[in-house]
């Protein structure tokens, strides 16, 4: 499936947003350490990279990788 560069920064961006989410709601972490967990992982380089396929994912497959 081809999709645009706008398409999949969105989707990057949601996904970001949902684990992040998940990671304060649910796991007790403070907004600026979920953060910092996100986006300074391993996992969010490969969520970066389009041709991974990960955007594809559910959040939660992804955090499970965080």
């Amino acid at each position: 499936m081809n999709i645009t560069e706008k398409e999949f920064q969105y989707m990057k961006r949601y996904l970001t947003t949902e684990i992040i989410s998940i990671l304060v709601e649910e796991k007790g972490y403070k907004i600026e350490d979920a953060i910092d967990k996100v986006y300074t992982s391993q996992i969010y380089e490969k969520l970066s990279d389009p041709q991974t396929g990960l955007f594809f994912q559910s959040p939660r497959y992804i955090m499970s990788y965080i």
